[in-house]
């Protein structure tokens, strides 16, 4: 098997320490930068299987490091690495393209356990069988697994990956509800998963903002009270 490269895109030294050892322990290649410029430029030339990236740096930011990987067309995972408790932080990171966050300070295990489901979940992607059908179509809205877009009206939603494979999931199991924890392990890849759901919640608003014709009063991603969400027809 190909051994996997991760880059490290964060400015404390220590902790750039403390995940390279951990990564290379596991047995992923590590690179690193220590500020957003240098990450940058190496998550573009040096194709990594995934980028640990954190959102206050010099140079550049992750906002802005993470929005030109997305531009350059770029779908490498992303998960942001941040002290910053803002939701609105959350939000905007994930709306640049960031697959995932975790908040400092995060348990090693936890942050290990991510960057294995991520990586996992892309090459599983990469050597999936097409589907039988490919094709969701629910009158207005309609879902191609296949060329990975949803359109609404005939519009591309222009969807985040893992929104995309958060509304294909509920969207194939109409009428199913899926609790936050069944949603982490079975969309964001995540066994066993005990840990914050808030990403689930985050991932669902921004996915109805573009999906719905009112977010405030979703027609096609319901959420059942104590129990968690579901897709229904419009």
């Amino acid at each position: 098997m190909d051994q996997k490269k991760v880059l490290i895109v964060e400015d404390e030294k220590n902790i750039v320490d403390i995940l390279r050892f951990n990564l290379q322990k596991e047995g992923y290649e590590t690179l690193e930068a220590y500020d957003g410029t240098v990450g940058l430029k190496l998550a573009l030339e040096e194709n990594p299987d995934l980028i640990l990236l954190d959102l206050m740096l010099p140079g550049m930011n992750g906002f802005e490091v993470c929005k030109t990987i997305r531009d350059k067309g770029r779908s490498t995972p992303v998960l942001i690495i941040t002290a910053r408790e803002a939701e609105k932080d959350k939000i905007l990171g994930l709306d640049l393209g960031a697959d995932d966050y975790i908040t400092k300070p995060f348990s090693i295990r936890e942050l290990m356990a991510r960057v294995k489901a991520n990586i996992r979940r892309v090459t599983m992607v990469q050597s999936a069988e097409p589907p039988a059908e490919n094709r969701l179509d629910f009158g207005r809205l309609v879902i191609d697994k296949g060329a990975g877009f949803a359109a609404k009206d005939g519009e591309n939603l222009e969807l985040t990956q893992r929104e995309f494979e958060l509304l294909t999931y509920l969207a194939s199991n109409v009428g199913k509800v899926f609790s936050r924890q069944e949603l982490m392990e079975r969309v964001w890849n995540y066994e066993g998963y005990v840990g914050d759901v808030r990403g689930v919640d985050v991932a669902i608003r921004r996915l109805r903002e573009k999906l719905e014709d009112n977010p405030a009063q979703p027609k096609y991603i319901i959420t059942r009270r104590g129990a968690g969400y579901y897709f229904q027809k419009d």
